[in-house]
């Protein structure tokens, strides 16, 4: 276990370092720091005022070199200004103005992860609120969305070709293949809509006190979080989430029920609602488990639609800002995070097989 867990580490430090060095230079190509530099400076900059910026503010060294600085691994930028004003990477991360006082190097290895040009702050203050925000609604995302697609899936597997089957896998396959932005909308409509839906129904029957039962605008779950104003984008995760979950504990459920231990059992008189709890469910579960797993990395990053929908400023509608403004030093850093996510479930899951089925042996 040791072992694995050393190789497993090692994988993750390769991983994570051949995607931030590929979103880097993705984010750096001329043509990108020059949108960058018209960002910030002003759109009507000419190509002589566009380089300036660029070398005042360290984009112009070659790009091994600047990526080399973000790890920290290397010396960080300065400038000289006309004046004699020193400005550099290093004066930045320590917020410091005086040059002899400042670290050579500062990078991801000293635990400076960079200055976000799009929220002018530090990424480090930028990163925990947003991915705090977004822990909440995966959380609750996750307690809606696993019961019910497990329910789904097992009551199905259990009656394979019954009418319950074919029914529930429908609906499984239909909410799967309604991605986010078409149930997001319609939820809106239907729900948080003072002019369509069935919101101006029961306003006009005195059944609610405001104009819309729900809210289509989430941003009031930072200060905190009502049934009201978080319903709607937890339920359009779940809803898209839930049924491949359910497919996938349907098919493995299918399977379990053929085995022959679980004739024997219906041999020896045990009663069917035993066989599934105590003998089925448990195997059953191995495949799930890792969907289950999977899903934690999707909800991370895969919930920019949603939130960039709810205006709910958490970790996607960040990537989102930043992708959108050319931020890099704050898209690097969420690489970062999304990746040792991504890394860690499988990590999990992994370790939960040998759990859940102790012939599977991590060597």
């Amino acid at each position: 276990m040791i072992l694995f867990l050393a190789r497993r580490i090692g994988v993750m430090l390769v991983t994570a370092l051949c995607l931030t060095f590929v979103v880097f230079y993705l984010t750096n190509l001329p043509a990108k720091l020059e949108t960058l530099a018209k960002t910030q400076a002003g759109s009507r900059i000419s190509d002589a005022e566009v380089a300036s910026w660029l070398d005042r503010n360290g984009y112009a060294r070659p790009m091994l070199t600047r990526y080399g600085e973000w790890l920290g691994v290397m010396p960080g930028w300065t400038h000289e200004a006309a004046d004699g004003t020193m400005t550099g990477r290093c004066y930045r991360a320590a917020r410091i103005s005086d040059p002899g006082a400042a670290p050579t190097r500062c990078g991801l290895l000293q635990g400076y992860w960079g200055h976000s040009t799009r929220f002018r702050a530090e990424v480090a203050e930028v990163i925990p609120v947003r991915l705090g925000a977004t822990g909440l609604l995966m959380m609750w995302a996750l307690i809606v969305m696993v019961p019910m697609a497990l329910v789904v899936g097992v009551a199905a597997g259990m009656r394979e070709g019954s009418r319950t089957d074919r029914s529930l896998s429908t609906f499984a396959i239909a909410s799967t293949a309604t991605p986010e932005y078409v149930s997001g909308v319609v939820f809106i409509a239907l729900l948080a809509s003072s002019t369509a839906g069935l919101s101006p129904l029961l306003a006009q029957w005195g059944w609610i006190d405001g104009p819309v039962l729900f809210q289509g605008n989430a941003r009031s779950a930072l200060e905190k979080i009502t049934f009201w104003n978080f319903t709607l984008p937890v339920m359009t995760i779940a809803l898209y989430g839930m049924g491949y979950i359910a497919r996938i504990t349907r098919a493995s459920m299918t399977e379990v029920m053929t085995q022959q231990y679980i004739r024997t059992a219906r041999l020896k008189g045990v009663s069917f609602a035993n066989i599934v709890l105590r003998h089925a469910l448990r195997n059953a579960l191995i495949a799930p488990f890792t969907v289950i797993m999977l899903q934690i990395p999707w909800l991370l990053t895969g919930v920019v639609i949603v939130e960039v929908l709810f205006s709910y400023p958490g970790f996607g509608w960040t990537l989102f800002e930043a992708a959108v403004n050319n931020d890099i030093e704050l898209l690097l850093a969420a690489s970062v995070v999304a990746v040792i996510v991504v890394l860690l479930t499988q990590l999990i899951s992994d370790i939960g097989y040998v759990w859940l089925n102790p012939r599977i042996r991590v060597t």
